[in-house]
């Protein structure tokens, strides 16, 4: 028998979905391969990447995020390849994708190149009953909730050169329906939109500062059009720093630092501009970066993105 707290629970659950849907991330110009197959290989370089959010800390059953991704390009070739593995816990909900990412390449400039990328995923969706405390234990309906299993996926275009970018994806085409009411469905994966550009701008003549506006936006049905803007400024190819604005939700702060040729790390830091700020103590989200260098010790394509 369902309870009232087990229907809270969902709508929670189901809003924070209809408002966020895929995971979100604030430093997603170095994430670009988990909403943009054609991302993959596109750096010229074996690219391991590794992230942890922890999202609206101190507020109960607050968004967390791991992330764990690997792509390159297939040597003479035009082809990159890319997998990536997303764990994002929201309440008593815990998702995991594995994607597989497959992209080609051809040359439309002396300086720009346009990528094509399809993707694969596989999802698992699980809830915690257990975090509920439904009044009649054992019941057959919940355990519909465990190891749910859904296949995807998606396609991306990314045209690019060394000092700018322009992408436009959809990760997942298929809807997925969680849970259904009465065939009313109270908690959906809905198709997401992704569009995304930045430049690098030299602001010296050494180039040792360099300027990186981005833009990240996103549509889905039953929310309003999210805009991420960012502005990052990198020094001698070692400092980063930045901040980003997500349109009427929060202003972020973020830091990164070239510690050798193939290792990066970053940290980012959000503040939430509506009433939610009030009940909770920001966001968190810091990653890791290992490139593999080409035997002279420098990077194949050398990017700020």
């Amino acid at each position: 028998m369902r309870t009232k707290l087990f229907s809270f629970a969902l709508m929670f659950v189901s809003m924070v979905s209809f408002a966020q849907q895929d995971a979100q991330f604030t430093q997603y110009m170095y994430n670009t391969i988990n909403i943009n197959p054609a991302y993959a290989g596109s750096r010229g370089a074996l690219s391991v990447f590794g992230l942890y959010r922890t999202q609206w800390v101190g507020l109960d059953g607050a968004p967390e995020t791991g992330c764990l991704s690997v792509n390159t390009p297939i040597n003479n070739s035009n082809l990159g390849i890319g997998a990536s593995l997303v764990n994002d816990k929201i309440g008593p909900t815990n998702e995991t994708n594995f994607s597989v990412d497959i992209s080609y390449t051809v040359q439309t400039s002396a300086d720009f190149k346009l990528s094509f990328g399809i993707k694969g995923t596989a999802n698992m969706f699980n809830l915690d009953v257990n975090k509920l405390n439904p009044d009649v234990s054992g019941d057959p309906q919940f355990q519909d909730f465990n190891n749910k299993f859904s296949p995807n996926v998606g396609a991306g275009v990314y045209w690019h050169s060394d000092k700018a970018y322009l992408g436009l994806s959809v990760p997942n085409f298929i809807e997925t329906n969680r849970y259904n009411d009465n065939d009313i469905v109270i908690y959906k994966d809905k198709i997401n939109y992704y569009f995304m550009a930045g430049y690098v701008f030299d602001l010296d003549k050494y180039e040792y500062i360099k300027f990186k506006p981005a833009i990240l936006t996103k549509m889905v049905e039953g929310a309003p059009l999210q805009v991420d803007a960012s502005a990052n400024f990198m020094f001698i190819d070692k400092f980063v720093v930045g901040v980003a604005y997500r349109w009427s939700a929060s202003l972020s702060a973020m830091v990164g630092f070239q510690i050798s040729d193939g290792l990066y790390l970053g940290y980012g830091y959000d503040r939430e501009t509506t009433n939610l700020n009030n009940y909770n103590s920001g966001s968190h989200e810091i990653f890791l970066r290992y490139e593999f260098v080409t035997k002279n010790g420098k990077m194949t394509t050398p990017r700020f993105f």
